[in-house]
């Protein structure tokens, strides 16, 4: 069982989300008041490409281990600091199935979508950092580990400390892809 660590968002399209004492999930929507809460996607290079396309990234969460592991690295992160809206901890983000749902806290459930694909505002923030979270494996493939993205099933108020329940698929179980 894991807990929320943190919980974040912003009203600007900022790379950093500002810390808060608690954010509000509405449903099919995402974090009330951050630029990301929308049906369709608000990512701007997305909206670019096609803004009628659902929005499977409404939701961001990063697991607190990597903070820990790139502070130890060096580098300078927190909670919020790589765009995150809930970090988490004690919870393995990176092994979850496509379609898994966490409870966060008494009320709220996302669904996981995919692998968050970080782009090179990662290095605008802090040099090398990129390097950190997207690597490749001993067989050439392409390891991201800046998060996962979700979408809200049902809405409710997440504060740090509470608790995640996880909920898996039905198997066979899907392996997250950047979405």
């Amino acid at each position: 069982m894991g807990m929320v660590a943190a919980v974040s968002r912003s009203g600007d399209y900022t790379f950093t989300k500002p810390n808060q004492e608690a954010i509000t999930l509405v449903a099919g929507l995402g974090v009330e008041g951050d630029v990301h809460q929308g049906v369709t996607v608000k990512h701007r290079s997305r909206v670019r490409r096609d803004p009628t396309q659902p929005n499977l990234r409404q939701v961001h969460l990063m697991h607190a281990e990597l903070h820990d592991e790139l502070n130890a690295s060096g580098f300078e992160v927190g909670p919020g600091r790589l765009g995150e809206n809930v970090t988490t901890r004690g919870v393995d983000l990176l092994g979850l199935p496509t379609g898994t749902r966490l409870r966060l806290g008494p009320d709220a459930v996302v669904e996981v979508t995919g692998l968050r694909n970080p782009c090179p505002q990662i290095d605008a923030f802090q040099d090398g950092l990129l390097k950190q979270v997207v690597g490749r494996d001993e067989d050439g493939n392409v390891v991201r580990r800046a998060g996962i993205m979700s979408v809200v099933l049902v809405g409710g108020v997440v504060r740090p400390g509470d608790e995640i329940r996880v909920e898996l698929p039905a198997e066979p179980h899907s392996a997250l892809v950047p979405v």
